[in-house]
């Protein structure tokens, strides 16, 4: 039988490298992101298992595109969440930070929470979003961004609970990266240990399918957040990042 999921964030980056995997390996995929354009060049490499859809997760109209789009597909089994943005703000710069917690918090809690409802009324499925390492600290560079991906660390968490004790066959794969060489962190700063998107694609997908509940990619960043959970606050404040 046919496996069907959709991918919120396809248009670039790790979204789209993983889009690309599971269209390799024979499913049917839905394709959604803000840049349409982008998605077309996906499609037209296998165009009877490949539709797309221009969604701006931080629209009202959002969760509608997405019930269209899966409709498109004939169902969906899989709902993968890679949409996302962060930057540094060193100044805590206003509207930065307030695009920050449109995207990564309201625009992630929709989207989200569609997913969880389609497959709580459909039998169940497969719940896996990028989040990122850097929820697990907070990091003075970028305070909006840390702080929305903790609050999706902890939201995931609590429907991984809910789905559980409501006896809904809802699984969930949190997926947490360490910096990854893409758009997201173009710039002049020069991040250590950049992993390739092409890679971390691979891992991503090696986790969904042995259902683990964490990812962290890869082991250099799994030892840097046990670290890094164990220092004190009084030193953290301290660091110079």
């Amino acid at each position: 039988m046919t496996k069907r999921a959709i991918v919120i964030g396809a248009s670039s980056g790790i979204g789209k490298e993983v889009a690309r995997i599971l269209i390799n390996e024979g499913w049917t995929v839905g394709l959604a992101a803000r840049r349409e354009g982008l998605l077309l060049a996906t499609m037209h490499e296998t165009p009877d298992r490949v539709k797309v859809a221009k969604i701006d997760v931080t629209t009202s109209s959002a969760t509608d595109q997405l019930s269209l789009l899966i409709k498109r597909i004939g169902g969906m089994d899989l709902f993968f969440y890679a949409s996302g943005i962060g930057k540094q703000n060193r100044e805590l710069a206003e509207e930065p930070e307030l695009a920050t917690v449109r995207t990564n918090a309201l625009g992630f809690t929709k989207m989200i929470g569609a997913a969880y409802r389609y497959f709580a009324e459909n039998g169940g499925g497969h719940i896996a979003a990028i989040t990122s390492i850097a929820g697990t600290k907070g990091l003075g560079p970028a305070p909006a961004y840390s702080a929305t991906k903790a609050m999706q660390n902890v939201y995931l968490q609590a429907l991984e609970q809910q789905a559980h004790q409501r006896g809904l066959n809802i699984k969930f794969t949190d997926i947490r990266p360490g910096f990854v060489d893409t758009a997201l962190l173009s710039g002049d700063f020069k991040y250590p240990m950049m992993l390739k998107p092409e890679q971390v694609a691979r891992d991503i997908v090696a986790a969904i399918k042995s259902e683990k509940h964490i990812a962290v990619i890869d082991w250099r960043y799994h030892l840097l957040t046990m670290f890094w959970r164990r220092i004190p606050r009084w030193i953290w404040r301290r660091f110079k990042l």
